[in-house]
This record gives structure tokens, C-alpha cells and sequence, in this order.
């Protein structure tokens, strides 16, 4: 038997159920309880795409150390569902903790001789206290918990506070769920040993003042601040919750307050092309709207957005991704729409791009894409993913500048077109590719165009010249130029050493970066880094990847699209971007970065040895 694991601040629960069993929200408060006690912890839940009856697993990263990516490995197991014991247990580390329901006795083969089983009775204790069968479902759960809080010192005071906030206004409710958690602390205190489990929460102050909120509800937020007033989309998984909280935001934000009338217009499209098509139509007539989606919807949308390109139509377009192809994996997690969004439709298109790593930025980015679709007068897309967008995140305070005025762009006014200012629809009036707009209506006489998706002169008039269609597409090659000192510009983290390897890096891949740079620090292994923001690349980039022999590309898809696109883009010789791709749709783990690199990096050295003793 393997000792025991031992750790106060710094360990991984997974726990294993039904889903529709009710176990989300208890699960969610295990989580919740050891923040509360200013412990970091970073919470994924890992679901079907079903409604009801298939497994599902939280697995909650406790780390006091402030990592916030998944650690892979279990230290201890609650398991909870009969259909997946054997896989659950199989996962355990040696020196584990199994929790179980042990009120019917199993075989001794359904264990391991190296984990630490913890049995408690929960069935039993429910049968014994409740009558009805929801009830019994619904609070073994808490029991659970109870029970856990015994076992990892977990204060139930703090538990206590947390129903009270859950539960505000329903006393009922409150004291119902005290005395399911009561039973299972009870039970525990006479039924277990303290010392057990060698697992402990202890009261830090690490959390400071940072926040704990999904990724789609921060988007969801930062296009209200954004000045959405439009949003239009189709159910899909993981982005739904996306336009959901928007509507919830703005039934509390955008009615009058003295009549009561909205400011908004919400429409739940029949399918994602009529969605886009909806979004394009506000943006053309002046409002600022965005729809949120996944990767197949993109597919749907693609004919449309070709459009918004090429009519210099404003739109935001917050992609959720998933696993793919196809329907794919649509309850796991990847960074795989990368080129179907980038060069989005037929012929020649490019289309920006913004990379968030955490709710923050989210709700950052999702507000700057509303500035950057009007200014530059295109779709503009907002990457996140299921791993961002469904699960809860530690981050720092929104923040928002109440002085900040929106960037409308180039647009002419009735007053610029009286006085008779020259109004091209698409003529270049300064360089920047950028024409000015109007909005419909604006002028009685002047200032009106044809919006089209065919090929155009300057002023908007159709033309089949091959060189009036060169000049167009030329212009927008200069905008898209443009961009890349307009869209968020990467962050650089240099090693504590020189070094002549360098590291990218981009969106939810970020927390587990942060910890595979200090594992690969601590192994006396020295890369610099950058994280990407947007796409198009700023020059910075491909001065970053210059100045470095080799740079490693972290990406979670299978085909190294966001190396493709800088190989590409950027003219770098292929050889010197060495790529690290994880796509197995689990969030990506700062070990398996660390250990790729510094596999590679020690591969380098028996190379250049070789060479040497040659």
C-alpha cells in the first residue's frame, strides 16, 4: 500500500454522477466553500450532451498556489455513479481517496489495494430522514458534502453562508439544506476517523479581490456595456448561455426606467444562417449587434458573413468552440475553428480575430469587438471556448471606463453631405483602407448606396472591370493591414535567464501556460513567452519568432491551424515554429506542455551533441 497522499491546500477532487441527479449545485458549493475560505480553486465540469442520465464529472482543482489550469490526476474520488465506477477508480492516484455510497456492500474486487476507502452510508441516511424520493436524491448530495467537510476541515460555517445567499428569502429551503448537511457531518464526526484523510483545507488569503464567473456570461455583460442593442441566435451547445444571460442583463439594464419600454431586441432565430443574416441587417442599419454560436454554426453562417466582408457590413460573431468536425464532441472543448473563421467564405477573405484567456477578457473583448466591427466595418470574431465560457473562472474585477464613448468609425453625417462633402461608399480617403458609411436615412438627397455582395466601384456601382475589382480588393488588404495596430497586441513574458527558445500561446490555453513556465523554470529549462491576442499578427510577433531559434506553438486542435496561419501570414520558414497540440477535448494541462517541450528541448541537445562529437 502506497502512503497516502498528504496535502493542505493542494489537490484535486473529481467527482463522479448522473447528470440530472441534482449534483451541479452541490458540487458548485464544494467549490464555492473553499474559495470562500480564500483558498484559489479552479472548477471544470466535465457533461454530456444530454438532458438526463448519462454520466457526468466536476473535477475541482484546489491550489493554493494560484494555478488555475487543469492538474490532471485525482487525489480523491467521490463516485457517485455505479456506470462509470470502474473507469473513476482506474483514474485514482495511488495514495487516493475513494468516497463512496457504501450503504450496499460490494465485492472487494471493486476496489484497489493502493487508494484510501472512505465509505459512507448515504442511502441509508436519506431513507432514514426523508420520505419523499426527490428529496432523497436531491439532499444526499448536501449529505456528501457534509460529510467531505469533515474530512478536508472544510469550515461549515462558511457552507452555511453560502445557502443563505443561494437560498435568500427562503427560509425553508435554508433549513432544509443545513440539516442535510448537519447529517452528513454528524455521521462523519462518529463514524470516521479524523485522521483518514490526510487531504486539508486551511484558511489562506490567496483569493484577494478577484472574481469567479463563466466566461459566457462576462461576454454576455461586455457586449451590454458594449452598446449591443441587438442580439440575434440559435440554441447550440456550449454558446447558448451566452445570449441567455444577455437577456438577463438586459430585462435589469435596458428598460426605461419610467415607462418600462426595451431598449433591445433579442430574436431566437430558426437556424444559425438566419441568425448571422439578422445580425448583419442591424449592423447595416445602424445598431450594434453580435450573435453567439460553436463551430457547426459557423459553418451555416459562412455564406453570410462572406457578405458582411465584402459589404463592409459591422457584425460580431462570439464563437464558443467545441470539438469537431461535424457535430463532434459538442460538450468538450478545442481551439479547432481557427481557419474556418479566419478566411470565413469564398475567395479571398480575412476576417479579425480576438483571442480571450479568462472572463475578464471576455467581457473585455466581447466590448472592443462591438468598437472594432463599427470602426473597421466588418465581422469581427470573439474566440473563446467551452473550457472560458461554461465554466466558472477566477479573474480579476471587470473593469469599465465610464468616460469611454463608443467608436462608431467613419461615418458621414447629413450636415458633412449638405455641405457637400464627396461620398464613396468605398473609396479610400486616407490611406487606412477604410471608407466612410452612412447610416440609412441620414440625408433626404445624398449619402444613399447600393449595398451588394457583387463587385463594386468606389461609389458603390456595380462593375465587372477587373481592374475596378483588383483596386476593391486591394483597399480591403490595406484595412485588414490596419487592424494590427488596432486589435489587442500580445503580452510578452521574457525567462529569468536569456534564452534563445520562445513559446506562443493563446486563449483558455493561458492558466495552464502559466504553471507548464514555471515547471519548465524549476527543471532548468528557459523559454520565453507571448500570448496572443488577436489576429491579424501584430509585427511583434514575427519580430518575437525571429529573434528565437525555435518557438514552440501551444495549440488545442489537431492540424496546428494557428501555425498555418503564421507560417502563412507572417512568411516564417516552417521549421523554426516547432508545434505542441493537445486535442482530446480535456482542457489542455501545464504538465503535458512542459512535458512536450522539455522533451523536445532535451531531444536538441542529443541532436546537437551528435553534431558536435560529428
Amino acid at each position: 500500500m502506497p502512503e497516502a497522499i498528504a496535502s493542505i491546500n493542494e489537490f484535486v477532487v473529481k467527482f463522479a454522477n448522473v447528470n440530472g441527479s441534482g449534483s451541479a449545485s452541490a458540487n458548485e458549493l464544494f467549490a464555492r466553500s473553499i474559495l470562500r475560505m480564500g483558498v484559489p480553486v479552479s472548477p471544470r465540469n466535465i457533461f454530456p450532451s444530454n438532458i438526463q442520465g448519462l454520466p457526468t464529472w466536476y473535477e475541482v482543482r484546489v491550489s493554493e498556489k494560484g494555478y488555475l489550469g487543469r492538474r490532471g490526476g485525482t487525489d480523491m474520488l467521490v463516485a457517485m455513479n455505479p456506470q462509470t465506477w470502474k473507469q473513476d477508480v482506474a483514474e485514482l492516484s495511488p495514495g487516493g481517496y475513494l468516497f463512496y455510497d457504501s450503504t450496499r456492500p460490494m465485492p472487494r474486487s471493486m476496489f484497489r489495494e493502493d487508494v484510501n476507502v472512505i465509505g459512507v452510508p448515504l442511502t441509508a441516511i436519506c431513507n432514514a430522514t426523508y420520505t419523499d424520493a426527490r428529496q432523497r436524491q436531491l439532499f444526499k448530495n448536501i449529505i456528501y458534502i457534509g460529510a467531505l467537510s469533515i474530512l478536508l476541515d472544510i469550515d461549515p460555517a462558511v457552507i452555511e453562508r453560502l445557502f443563505g445567499e443561494q437560498y435568500k428569502g427562503k427560509e425553508a429551503l435554508i433549513g432544509a439544506n443545513k440539516k442535510a448537511l448537519q447529517l452528513g457531518r454528524d455521521w462523519a464526526t462518529q463514524n470516521l476517523d479524523p485522521n483518514l484523510c490526510k487531504l486539508k483545507v486551511r484558511a489562506a488569503d490567496n483569493v484577494g479581490d478577484r472574481i469567479f464567473m463563466e466566461g459566457n456570461a462576462a461576454a454576455a455583460l461586455g457586449c451590454v456595456y458594449g452598446g449591443a442593442t441587438v442580439c440575434a441566435w440559435y440554441p447550440i451547445t456550449p454558446s447558448s448561455s451566452m445570449a441567455e444571460a444577455f437577456q438577463s442583463y438586459c430585462k435589469r439594464y435596458r428598460h426605461e426606467k419610467e415607462t418600462g419600454e426595451a431598449k433591445y431586441a433579442i430574436v431566437q432565430a430558426e437556424d444559425e444562417l438566419a441568425s448571422i443574416g439578422m445580425v448583419i441587417g442591424a449592423g447595416w442599419n445602424g445598431a450594434r449587434a453580435f450573435t453567439s454560436t460553436s463551430g457547426p454554426g459557423i459553418s451555416l453562417m459562412t455564406e453570410f458573413i462572406g457578405l458582411a466582408y465584402f459589404a463592409e457590413v459591422p457584425a460580431v460573431i462570439v464563437n464558443v468552440q467545441r470539438g469537431g468536425p461535424s457535430t463532434g464532441m459538442p460538450t468538450r472543448t478545442q481551439q479547432a475553428d481557427l481557419l474556418s473563421c479566419a478566411y470565413a467564405s469564398n475567395g479571398d477573405t480575412k476576417h479579425i480575430l480576438l483571442f480571450p484567456e479568462d472572463p475578464r477578457e471576455c467581457f473585455s473583448m466581447s466590448a472592443d469587438a462591438l468598437d472594432l466591427a463599427e470602426r473597421l466595418q466588418t465581422p469581427i470574431f470573439v474566440m473563446t471556448d467551452l473550457d472560458i465560457g461554461m465554466n466558472q473562472r477566477l479573474c480579476k474585477p471587470l473593469e469599465w471606463d465610464d468616460s469611454r464613448r463608443y467608436d462608431r468609425g467613419k461615418v458621414m453625417t447629413a450636415a458633412e453631405l449638405e455641405a457637400g462633402k464627396d461620398f464613396g461608399r468605398y473609396l479610400d480617403v486616407d490611406g487606412d483602407g477604410i471608407p466612410f458609411r452612412t447610416y440609412p436615412g441620414t440625408h433626404e438627397t445624398r449619402g444613399a448606396y447600393f449595398t451588394r455582395g457583387t463587385t463594386k466601384d468606389r461609389y458603390a456601382r456595380y462593375s465587372e472591370d477587373g481592374n475596378v475589382y483588383v483596386d476593391n480588393m486591394e483597399r480591403l488588404e490595406r484595412k485588414f493591414d490596419t487592424a494590427k495596430s488596432l486589435v489587442p497586441q500580445p503580452i510578452r513574458r521574457d525567462a529569468s535567464q536569456t534564452t534563445k527558445l520562445g513559446v506562443l500561446y493563446f486563449g483558455s490555453t493561458s492558466p495552464a501556460m502559466d504553471e507548464a513556465l514555471d515547471l519548465l523554470s524549476e527543471d532548468g529549462k528557459h523559454v520565453n513567452a507571448m500570448r496572443l491576442r488577436a489576429f491579424p499578427f501584430p509585427e511583434s510577433v514575427r519580430n518575437f519568432i525571429l529573434e528565437h531559434d525555435m518557438v514552440f506553438l501551444v495549440e488545442q486542435n489537431r492540424d496546428g491551424q494557428m501555425r498555418t496561419m503564421m507560417i502563412s501570414e507572417l512568411e516564417i520558414d516552417p521549421a523554426r515554429i516547432v508545434p505542441v497540440l493537445h486535442y482530446d477535448g480535456t482542457p489542455i494541462t501545464g504538465q503535458f506542455i512542459a512535458g512536450a517541450i522539455g522533451a523536445k528541448i532535451e531531444e536538441l541537445k542529443v541532436v546537437s551533441l551528435e553534431r558536435a562529437v560529428s
